[in-house]
């Protein structure tokens, strides 16, 4: 966890932004965790134990993002879900639209079809996201007709 704050300091030093508390409160609670989450559960951890308010959460958000710490996944019920991405592997999700189970996946064709894509069209790809929405195993186990 340790290097993650490190970038994280180095990034917010180099913007000309403060380092405080709340920032690192919310920096060591998201690197935590291996879970997608949203600002609000964030909040629910975060609110008894470091006493962070709802809007440093939002206003942190956008720089982890920027550092390259965390990543939007995915929209649901008007909240954006984030999840830890630093020094882990590219991967792209499939979701239960039932039980909102999430698996992640790898696959190295993904990359190269986002390469071919980019290529085909002059553009200079920066990444690429994934997720493919449907039924779990275990959902149509239970849902037939799902």
């Amino acid at each position: 966890m340790e290097p993650e704050i490190q970038v994280f300091r180095d990034f917010i030093r180099k913007r000309g932004l403060r380092g405080t508390k709340e920032r690192e409160a919310i920096v060591r609670e998201i690197l935590t965790t291996q879970d997608h989450f949203d600002v609000d559960e964030l909040y629910f951890r975060l609110k008894k134990t470091a006493g962070v308010s709802k809007a440093s959460i939002y206003r942190t958000i956008p720089l982890l993002i920027e550092a390259g710490l965390i990543n939007e996944v995915y929209l649901e019920n008007g909240h954006m879900h984030y999840e830890h991405v630093y020094g882990r592997d590219h991967h792209c999700h499939l979701r239960c639209r039932i039980c909102r189970v999430i698996v992640e996946v790898t696959d190295p064709r993904l990359t190269q079809i986002e390469r071919e894509i980019a290529s085909r069209n002059n553009f200079v790809s920066e990444g690429h996201k994934l997720e493919i929405v449907g039924v779990c195993p275990s959902c149509q186990n239970q849902h037939p007709m799902a």
